[in-house]
């Protein structure tokens, strides 16, 4: 079974960025987080399908 949630650290990986950017600007820039847990054990995961459609969006046509 693959994933369908990825961390932070992941995301960031994937969209070779940083987690400091994934943090600030992805929501901006409408990836969507996800929030699972409340207060400081709260984690935030981004959906693979998300981040795929995502990168798929901001493609420079050639």
């Amino acid at each position: 079974m693959t994933p369908q949630f990825m961390d932070v650290k992941s995301t960031a990986t994937y969209l070779n960025m940083s987690v400091q950017w994934v943090y600030r600007e992805a929501p901006r820039l409408g990836l969507t987080p996800y929030k699972f847990g409340a207060g400081r054990n709260a984690k935030i995961q981004f959906k693979v399908s998300d981040v795929q459609a995502w990168v798929k969006q901001h493609r420079l046509s050639s």
